[in-house]
C-alpha cells in the first residue's frame, strides 16, 4: 500500500475508532421538556445541540439553529415551549461501522453539525463536525510525518 492509500484508508476508519477516543458519554432530553430546558442543558454541557430521546429511541434533535430560528425568529416563547413542537425529524445518524468519510459527506449533504450515532437501535455516541475534522487533521499530520521521513530515508525503498 502506498503512503497517499494510507491516508485514505484513515479517512474510511469506521466511526467507532474516533469514539474511543473522544467517548461516547451522549446528554440528551426528552421531547416533553421546554426548549428553555434543553437550552439551559446544552449551555451547561458546552454543546450545541441535544438528541431527543423517548422510550430509549431517537426520535429527534433540538440545535441552537432550531432555537433561533423557530423560537426567537417567530417569537415564540422557550419556557412554554416543548421540544417535540421544534425538534429536527426523522434524524439522521449514523452506526458505529460507518466510515468518517460518510459522516463529513453526511454533513456537507444535509447542512448539518450533529450526527448521532445509533446501533441496534439505541443512542450510543454523538459526533459533531468538530470531531470529525479534527480526526482527519490529526491524520493528516500524521501522513505527513510518515511522508517527512521516507523523504529522509527512513523507510526501505
Amino acid at each position: 500500500m502506498s503512503l497517499g492509500n494510507k491516508t485514505r484508508a484513515r479517512f474510511a476508519e469506521p466511526v467507532e475508532s474516533l469514539l474511543r477516543i473522544k467517548g461516547a458519554t451522549v446528554w440528551s432530553i426528552g421531547p416533553d421538556a421546554t426548549v428553555y430546558d434543553a437550552i439551559e442543558m446544552m449551555a451547561e454541557k458546552g454543546i450545541g445541540a441535544l438528541p431527543v430521546v423517548s422510550g430509549g429511541a431517537l426520535t429527534g434533535m433540538i440545535s441552537e439553529r432550531d432555537y433561533t430560528r423557530k423560537i426567537i425568529l417567530q417569537g415564540r416563547n422557550s419556557r412554554d415551549t416543548p421540544v417535540s413542537e421544534i425538534m429536527t425529524s426523522p434524524v439522521k445518524s449514523v452506526s458505529p461501522s460507518d466510515s468518517l468519510d460518510d459522516c463529513m459527506r453526511i454533513m456537507t449533504q444535509e447542512k448539518i453539525r450533529h450526527l448521532p450515532v445509533v446501533a441496534g437501535g439505541e443512542l450510543t455516541g454523538m459526533l459533531s463536525i468538530g470531531d470529525v475534522v479534527k480526526w482527519m487533521i490529526q491524520m493528516q499530520d500524521h501522513t505527513i510525518g510518515q511522508l517527512e521521513r521516507y523523504i529522509a530515508g527512513e523507510y526501505p525503498t
